[in-house]
């Protein structure tokens, strides 16, 4: 099968377990149900369950856990998008080709179902379908996904981001503010996947977290590269919006062809990385070339 035709598949299973969580919830805030459903179902490649699905197959990962950990990883993506875009934050008004939660709703609505999406990530873990293994990793699991949601992961980088807006930082600062608020929960997709799994060995997981944190790296590399020469029709929001927010960025620190240069570079120490497990790691060389190619 190919990895167009997996991602499809995952995309049509998260989707349709999220939105009937959704529905499922009791109708008396009936506009936040509304906006939590927004914000997770419309567009989104679902990179992250993908990434998720990959790594589980890999490793006979049964699938009740891949999804429950997938739907769990996207309710905490989703929030994040949700409360990046805010006029607090990003103050931005087009996500994925649409208005974002704030414009389609309303600010204080758009607050509350980022909280509830993140809440709802962790219901997800505690109480969904989880194989006989994965239900005892249950607070193993929690606690990962806690991790890279938090100060140790994205809040943090956000706050090293919205701090740095507008002053140079050096190129350690900037890989350090992206490992935290963008590979961290790439990172959780493969950690989460390895802690579930009963057979892998600790140098099997660590392979698979290095892995993961490169080519978070790599996708806000190529994502800083397409905010430059993508246009915003494909972007499906402004282009140019990180310069204009004065975001420091790969391109902006490095050059437009230095980055081009970093990007390959990260690229290389990821598949190096997979060359290094003992597994079939053909799909998971067919991801990373896709985050590292992708034009939006």
């Amino acid at each position: 099968m190919s990895l167009h035709a997996i991602q499809t598949t995952v995309r049509q299973q998260v989707d349709e377990a999220l939105s009937g969580l959704i529905h499922a919830l009791p109708g008396h805030a009936p506009e936040l149900k509304a906006a939590m459903l927004y914000a997770l179902t419309v567009g989104g490649k679902r990179m992250r369950p993908l990434l998720v699905h990959l790594t589980g197959n890999m490793l006979d990962l049964p699938r009740t856990d891949q999804l429950t950990i997938s739907m769990a990883i996207e309710c905490v993506h989703a929030y994040s998008l949700v409360h990046d875009d805010l006029p607090a934050m990003d103050d931005d008004d087009l996500r994925r080709g649409q208005p974002t939660c704030h414009i389609k709703f309303n600010e204080a609505t758009a607050i509350l179902a980022g909280d509830a999406l993140q809440t709802l990530a962790f219901s997800i873990l505690a109480e969904q379908p989880l194989s006989r293994y994965g239900d005892k990793k249950r607070a193993t699991l929690i606690a990962s996904l806690a991790k890279a949601s938090g100060y140790l992961g994205m809040c943090g980088g956000q706050a090293i981001d919205l701090a740095s807006t507008g002053h140079t930082i050096t190129l350690d600062q900037l890989k350090q503010l992206h490992r935290l608020k963008t590979g961290a929960l790439l990172t959780a997709c493969v950690d989460m996947a390895c802690k579930a799994s009963e057979a892998i060995t600790p140098d099997s997981h660590r392979l698979l977290c290095e892995f993961a944190e490169l080519i978070g790296l790599a996708f806000q590399v190529q994502d800083d590269i397409l905010d430059l020469t993508a246009s915003t029709e494909t972007l499906g929001k402004p282009n140019g919006s990180d310069v204009a927010l004065g975001k420091n960025t790969f391109p902006s620190l490095l050059g437009l062809e230095p980055s081009r240069q970093e990007l390959a570079k990260l690229h290389q120490q990821a598949l190096q990385a997979l060359d290094a497990l003992p597994y079939n790691t053909d799909y998971l060389v067919a991801f990373t070339d896709l985050m590292v190619n992708r034009d939006h």
